[in-house]
């Protein structure tokens, strides 16, 4: 199992080059790919959505949300932010779910180089 970060997913749909977009596309090939709950609702918010592109999203698992979560993304927020590093709730809430369920992330968002120094974040 492997989870998209939404820069990887826009990428992909975009047609990007990149080595995100090639375990993108490995991981939709293989069914190992799921979307954290945020990411999910980051993609689908764009107005001008392609519809095949959103029916294609609709059918990638997304990831449980687990009881307790929203403490914990709370406090490993809390950590990055205590150390004056960048951390957007929507990234703190995607490096929960990634975090919570033992899954790598593939991202080109380079905000996430902190949460996996800090919070232990995997980042394929």
């Amino acid at each position: 199992m492997i989870a998209a970060d939404s820069s990887t997913v826009i990428a992909f749909f975009h047609g990007d080059d990149g080595h995100d977009v090639e375990r993108f596309d490995r991981a939709l090939d293989s069914a190992e790919l799921v979307l954290p709950p945020v990411v999910l609702t980051e993609v689908l918010s764009d107005p001008g959505l392609d519809p095949d592109f959103k029916d294609l999203v609709l059918v990638i698992p997304m990831l449980e949300i687990q009881s307790g979560f929203w403490e914990r993304a709370a406090e490993t927020r809390a950590r990055i932010l205590s150390k004056r590093l960048r951390a957007r709730l929507a990234d703190s809430l995607i490096t929960q779910s990634c975090l919570d369920h033992d899954t790598p992330l593939i991202t080109r968002d380079r905000d996430f180089r902190h949460f996996a120094d800090v919070a232990g974040l995997q980042l394929a």
